[in-house]
């Protein structure tokens, strides 16, 4: 299935190991592929108790991509506060939107 049919989710928390345990659960609870991940400096920068904010994007049925979403902001939620968790949905990515969900910081091998 193209990218350009499926649903894209993105989650965004302060902390890199936050972030691979939130997709760990994500991806085992439903059927995504993570497209990138990307990190930026939080508002804070230096002050802030966790210094990396982390942006997963990933793809899937809309269905799948909704549980991701949840069961990533529940497993974050017992690391971090509320209000440092990021989700969103877009239920049907463009062209334009798929193109740039492998730009990031974090490259694979």
């Amino acid at each position: 299935m193209s990218i350009l049919s499926k649903a894209v989710g993105f989650l965004e928390v302060q902390g890199y190991s936050i972030a691979l345990a939130s997709m760990d659960k994500a991806c085992k609870a439903a059927n995504v592929t993570i497209e990138g991940i990307d990190v930026n400096n939080p508002k804070n920068g230096d002050q802030a108790a966790i210094p990396v904010v982390v942006q997963v994007k990933f793809s899937g049925e809309i269905s799948d991509v909704k549980v991701a979403l949840e069961v990533a902001e529940y497993e974050a939620r017992k690391y971090i506060g509320e209000g440092d968790i990021l989700t969103h949905l877009i239920p049907s990515s463009m062209e334009e939107i798929a193109k740039l969900l492998t730009i990031g910081k974090v490259k694979r091998k």
